[in-house]
């Protein structure tokens, strides 16, 4: 009897004793592993695959194919060439026996490409993808609160000092720009006025509070300033 089986993508028709290689299989020399995928058993034909039915091998050893050199070149000016050799992992299985039913409960191995997943690990991974976006919806929760924390930390910023109303051009002032108006502003002078009465003792806390010792007395801003108002 004979059966074809399927595994790495390829179609193999099978007897019981018959050697051959197959993609490599995440399996250990002596071992034995059995394919599930069948897609005909004797003269049963699978819709695709035969219920039950199932081939058990025996693992013989895990084996290289023969080399293939992979030679490119590329003909231009600067044109470059490049040979790349390649060697395919195999597994090389003896057939042991071919099951036309029952093949879902022999509790033998299935057989599984090296660099397949699973179907247990499969199974897992949805399982625990509930959870997973759970905690996903959890953590975008806090971060969209600390999103809008900056929102209302600006809104309940103090509004840049903006100039006083009737309050007088203090850039006319020699030496006074932009920045140093603003300084003004925030200790309260907005007038030359003020600044036209300003006594001795007043210049001396003006300079420590502007951090300018002197220039107050150096421009001339009180003369400035009684002209000015």
């Amino acid at each position: 009897m004979f059966a074809v089986m399927k595994t790495g993508g390829k179609q193999y028709k099978v007897a019981s004793g018959d050697v051959l290689r197959v993609e490599k299989l995440a399996a250990e020399a002596g071992e034995t592993v059995q394919f599930n995928e069948i897609l005909m058993v004797g003269s049963t034909i699978g819709s695709p695959m035969v219920d039950g039915a199932a081939v058990q091998a025996e693992v013989i050893d895990q084996i290289k194919g023969e080399k293939v050199i992979h030679f490119v070149k590329r003909r231009r000016k600067h044109g470059s060439q490049r040979t790349k050799g390649h060697r395919q992992q195999l597994t090389l299985l003896r057939v042991t026996d071919i099951l036309e039913k029952g093949g879902d409960k022999t509790g033998v191995k299935a057989a599984i490409g090296a660099g397949s997943v699973s179907g247990a690990a499969v199974a897992a991974a949805v399982k625990a993808a509930p959870k997973k976006a759970a905690a996903k919806k959890a953590e975008e929760k806090p971060a969209a609160k600390k999103a809008e924390a900056p929102k209302e930390e600006k809104k309940a910023a103090p509004k840049k000092a903006a100039k006083a109303e009737g309050g007088d051009d203090l850039k006319q002032l020699s030496g006074v720009g932009p920045a140093l108006e603003k300084k003004l502003h925030e200790a309260g002078v907005t007038t030359f006025a003020q600044i036209a009465v300003w006594t001795d003792e007043d210049v001396a806390a003006m300079d420590e509070k502007l951090s300018f010792k002197g220039r107050i007395e150096r421009e001339g801003w009180i003369e400035q300033a009684k002209k000015l108002a």
